[in-house]
């Protein structure tokens, strides 16, 4: 019988100690039997899915995680997300995400724009591409928050942005566009600013409460991108479940199959059981199949290490532990549970240190018989400097 996969990746779950919490990491202060089942069965250990010279994003640390070293195939967060959402791009196209966020102060205050729905988002998006009204630049609407520009025929290899959860609080100074052609970028910002600042959807959120968008915020720029089919280069046929387009385009990238699950949001309220579900679904149709869950990401960028132990738990109750047993229905499997980096609720941030994994199934053998954690993943001495060689132990050990 062939080998069955699944990796699951919490995103952003891994943590430093809180005080509130006694000293115990997020993951330490979880109930998290059936990760610590995983981690029990098998071993546990620690993986650097960023490179020492690259930026801590999600983009790198899961081509990384896929088993693709970013050096070779990285160029730009927003051409994967163009890729998922079907957007063609000329050789000299350059894409970048467009972020609605909230500033105030002249400081970024909200990536998201307190997680806008894609109904509103999408009213704002699609009047500002008509208000900038150049057929050199066009707007996408993706999804909440997280939606794409075109520009065409300019050159922007010198350009430096920065992602806006990085950068909670900062000043908007230390943080806009800047290199060659950048002050293209901060016109097309500051028309933004202009066109939201008496939009009736923004009377309405501060009305409610709620962030209004105060700006489009232009970061990951790149040009097209093209990867090797995850089944040629690893004898795998693959399917992902993810509610988010970074994710969505890298699977298209390497040739998997997208499987959409209802009510899965990227964010704390997301269908977790679903995911599962649909998981263990996908397990009769392909070799290997991969969950993300973004939830914990969020929470650690918004600094509450209460929404994220919340995530963690839901996404081992519901995901981990019923995908984990319908495995051992199979008679080879193997299954990984990792984050793909970082996300300190303290910093609110990604960051680029080495991630805590749990691997079980055929062949495997444990190592440290204690429950998932940073701590524990490290004091194993299981340890994987290349992100990318933990998929070829996955796959070939």
């Amino acid at each position: 019988m062939t080998m069955k996969y699944v990796i699951i990746v919490p995103d952003g779950a891994a943590d430093n100690p809180q005080a509130c919490f006694g000293g115990k990491t997020v993951l330490e202060a979880a109930e998290t039997p059936n990760m610590d089942k995983i981690a029990m069965d098998g071993r546990q250990g620690i993986c650097r899915t960023v490179p020492a010279a690259m930026t801590p994003g999600s983009d790198v640390a899961m081509m990384s995680l896929l088993g693709y070293d970013p050096a070779k195939y990285y160029t730009g967060r927003a051409p994967i997300e163009a890729v998922a959402q079907n957007i063609p791009l000329g050789p000299d196209d350059w894409v970048f995400r467009c972020n609605l966020a909230t500033t105030a102060d002249n400081k970024m205050m909200d990536h998201s724009a307190g997680h806008i729905s894609t109904k509103e988002a999408s009213v704002l998006i699609n009047e500002l591409d008509k208000a900038i009204s150049l057929d050199s630049v066009a707007f996408y609407t993706g999804v909440s928050y997280r939606h794409l520009c075109v520009i065409k025929g300019q050159d922007f290899s010198k350009v430096v942005t920065q992602p806006p959860h990085d950068f909670i609080g900062e000043k908007l100074s230390k943080i806009l566009p800047r290199g060659k052609n950048s002050e293209f970028l901060n016109t097309l910002i500051a028309k933004s600013v202009q066109l939201f600042e008496n939009h009736p959807i923004n009377k309405v959120r501060r009305d409610l409460g709620e962030n209004p968008v105060t700006t489009i915020w232009l970061w990951g720029q790149g040009q097209r991108a093209s990867m090797e089919r995850f089944e040629k280069k690893y004898g795998k046929k693959g399917a992902a479940i993810t509610a988010v387009d970074l994710v969505r385009g890298l699977a298209k990238l390497i040739g998997f199959d997208l499987i959409n699950v209802a009510g899965a949001t990227g964010y704390l309220d997301t269908n977790f059981a679903g995911k599962g579900e649909a998981a263990i679904e996908a397990l009769d149709k392909y070799d290997i199949v991969l969950v993300h869950i973004e939830a914990p990401d969020e929470a650690g960028h918004s600094g509450n290490p209460y929404h994220k132990k919340q995530a963690i738990e839901s996404i081992d109750k519901f995901i981990v532990g019923p995908v984990y047993e319908a495995l051992q229905t199979y008679s080879q499997y193997r299954i990984l549970v990792m984050p793909d980096h970082p996300t300190p609720v303290e910093e609110r941030c990604h960051i680029g240190e080495p991630v805590p994994f749990a691997l079980a199934g055929y062949g495997i053998k444990g190592i440290l018989k204690k429950p998932f954690c940073e701590r524990n993943s490290f004091e194993s001495g299981f340890e994987i400097k290349n992100g990318p060689d933990l998929m070829e132990y996955l796959i070939k050990v």
